[in-house]
């Protein structure tokens, strides 16, 4: 792995390609959609306009994005995981 990609916080891009194999036919479509994407290391979201033009979007927690809401919403481990909080 290069330096560059060591240092890569966040993937954003204004259109996605779509590829998918029809089961039936075993044929290959492919399709550019003008969605928004956001990776970072917690969550991947994906956002655009819905049939009435309003913006919808899905997002899909990591593990690690998880283990954050977890952690603010209360429901984390009762213990300082990285050492520095404790009283």
């Amino acid at each position: 792995m290069d330096n560059e990609q060591n240092e890569l916080f966040e993937i954003m891009a204004d259109t996605v390609t779509v590829e998918v194999t029809d089961a039936a036919t075993g044929k290959t479509y492919r399709r550019e959609l003008p969605i928004d994407y956001y990776e970072n290391a917690n969550f991947l979201r994906l956002r655009g306009e819905n049939m009435d033009g309003s913006i919808s979007q899905l997002v899909f927690l990591s593990a690690r994005g998880i283990e954050r809401v977890k952690d603010l919403t209360g429901k984390g481990p009762d213990h300082d995981r990285c050492g520095g909080h404790s009283h």
